[in-house]
């Protein structure tokens, strides 16, 4: 197994929500705080970015082109050439909250949550967020309300499972999932952090899915990236990351079989920094002995 710094100190605060473009060998990536979105191509190593005047929690692509981002509490649609933006839903009116991850369903349906704003890194008002669908036909549909904070998702390779993370209680949630619908039900916790210790385990936070339908977690102030069986809850192996506050993971490359972990900045102490120099970078992990699948583009 290898670790490289793929990305060096790109991110100034929040590096979170990679994904891998297939058709266009790239990997997205945003910088939540500083509003930045992210293109970095593999091949000419050339890193594209764009700015925006808030906070940016999510880049996933649209099949009939641009991108659906998370920005503050609004979903919008971007074309990244003309720099278009168009606002299609904003949620959580009156209250003090943001979107945080977001990924799409195999039917293309976009999954985003909110969070409670942060008055330090993981410290929110508790219950403030809610789990969100945007479907295809551009409608939007409270899907779990009572969320802290919103973040992994993934769905078994069958499309009956659904996998969900609220970082604040340290919990990986599993549902019943209708694909076509869209219908949650049956919540049950498999994987509970809840009494491990904070410096192995963190907070669960970002987190793709293995073709063996097993877990990766990204695992905040751990520096871990840690492998989960939700049949039983326990880590089968991890990934050490020269970066304390790990966000998020996805599976990428030619044959899916390489990860790429985002990194966070923000809060960290003058004794982190000099521990950790590669903070806010993106790494490429090789060798893991698994694989993932592609991340679906939103079909609406």
């Amino acid at each position: 197994m290898s670790v490289e710094c793929l990305i060096e100190n790109r991110c100034k605060t929040v590096g979170e929500g990679p994904h891998w473009v297939e058709a266009d060998n790239c990997l997205l990536y945003v910088d939540i705080t500083s509003g930045y979105i992210h293109r970095y191509h593999l091949e000419s190593r050339e890193n594209e970015e764009y700015k925006f005047d808030d906070d940016v929690s999510f880049i996933v692509p649209c099949r009939k082109g641009g991108y659906m981002l998370g920005l503050g509490k609004s979903v919008v649609h971007f074309d990244w050439d003309t720099k278009k933006k168009t606002v299609l839903h904003t949620v959580d009116e009156g209250k003090n909250t943001r979107l945080n991850d977001g990924k799409c369903d195999a039917s293309g349906r976009l999954w985003c949550g909110t969070m409670g704003m942060e008055t330090a890194p993981a410290v929110v008002e508790p219950n403030q967020g809610s789990l969100y669908s945007v479907e295809v036909d551009g409608s939007i549909k409270t899907r779990r309300p009572g969320v802290s904070i919103s973040n992994g998702l993934a769905w078994s390779a069958d499309n009956k499972t659904m996998y969900f993370i609220d970082s604040i209680p340290r919990k990986v949630y599993a549902y019943d999932f209708d694909l076509k619908s869209g219908d949650i039900s049956n919540e049950r916790v498999v994987v509970d952090l809840a009494d491990r210790e904070l410096s192995e385990f963190g907070y669960p936070d970002g987190m793709c899915i293995d073709t063996e339908g097993k877990l990766w977690v990204a695992c905040f102030i751990a520096g871990r990236v840690i492998r989960f069986d939700p049949e039983t809850g326990e880590e089968m192996t991890h990934v050490k990351i020269p970066g304390l506050r790990t966000t998020s993971c996805c599976f990428g490359g030619k044959n899916y079989d390489e990860m790429f972990v985002t990194t966070a900045t923000h809060g960290m102490t003058e004794e982190e920094k000099l521990k950790t120099p590669l903070a806010g970078s993106v790494f490429k992990v090789t060798g893991l002995g698994a694989k993932g699948t592609p991340a679906p583009d939103y079909e609406g």
